[in-house]
């Protein structure tokens, strides 16, 4: 008994340290480009620079993680201070969605895991960007006013002058500390809770019931939402059950993962309105379950 215990604490420990060191960079990453946002993008540029059609504007977002690849590790700050600036809600969410998938990273490590299935990586890729696009114009339709929650800022005003801000260094050293604390406690719960998941719950259990044709879906998007996998390498673990399950819900994993796990969602709630992340939540799990069955189907 005290060996099993011993294995299960070993086993927490890995899986815990493992999310954490993966996303911690990307992480960083997300709030340094979220701070030199703050400082140095005015609103009347971002204002400039957004497209006036909502069609347009959803069409070209989502593929801006061509460009500008970002982990859903570190997207979250960007996107909470683009919407700050100005960019209209479902325009951030949509660039929220697609960037940590529609990425030239991403799609090198998904073409790698399935060697032998190298569709894989264009039907991830188009999938995502389906999906952003979709959830964007639904929050569009849907969501109206300002979904974020009010920040201390928001409460207690700027201390210094924007223009003053946006042009001293220590102002964004102090914002860029202050992100990083706010966003990283979430990080450290998320992976937590996805290592407790995963050491609880017998592997070979999850196979059994993922195995079933009327589950493989559900399974397979919890799965991606527990295990809370950076998107340059979950396709690696998707790749190990390409024996047990078909390429729909191998899709579905691949695509939900990126979008809502453990960690993102706890960042999500930290940033806006329970109930916009609750419509978010509902848009994310039927859009890519049915486009994971249509694709799954060719």
């Amino acid at each position: 008994m005290n060996a099993l215990q011993s294995v299960d604490i070993q086993s927490f420990k890995t899986i815990f340290l493992s999310i954490v060191l993966e996303a911690s960079p990307f992480l960083i990453a997300g709030v340094l480009v979220s701070s030199l946002l703050q400082v140095w993008l005015s609103e009347r540029m971002l204002q400039r620079i957004i497209p006036r059609n909502p069609l347009v504007g959803l069409l070209s977002v989502s593929l801006l993680g061509v460009i500008f690849p970002v982990c859903e590790c570190g997207i979250v700050p960007v996107v909470r201070r683009l919407i700050k600036k100005g960019m209209p809600a479902y325009l951030g969410i949509a660039f929220m969605l697609a960037a940590p998938v529609v990425n030239p990273i991403v799609y090198a490590a998904t073409f790698a895991a399935f060697r032998s299935k190298p569709e894989m990586a264009w039907e991830r890729m188009g999938l995502a960007y389906g999906v952003a696009v979709l959830a964007g114009l639904f929050i569009y339709l849907l969501a109206n006013g300002n979904p974020l929650k009010r920040s201390r800022e928001d409460l207690l005003g700027d201390v210094a002058p924007a223009a003053e801000t946006r042009t001293t260094w220590s102002g964004w050293a102090e914002h860029l500390l202050n992100e990083f604390f706010d966003m990283s406690k979430y990080l450290l719960f998320g992976a937590f809770l996805a290592a407790s998941l995963q050491v609880l719950v017998s592997r070979s259990v999850l196979v059994d019931i993922g195995s079933d044709s009327l589950t493989a879906y559900p399974f397979m998007m919890g799965l991606a939402y527990v295990m809370s996998l950076c998107s340059t390498s979950d396709a690696f673990v998707a790749a190990s059950f390409s024996n047990v399950f078909a390429k729909g819900p191998l899709l579905a994993f691949l695509v939900l993962g990126p979008m809502l796990d453990f960690k993102s969602t706890l960042m999500l709630l930290s940033s806006f309105r329970t109930r916009f992340v609750l419509l978010l939540v509902a848009l994310l799990v039927v859009l890519v379950w049915l486009g994971a069955a249509v694709v799954g189907t060719f």
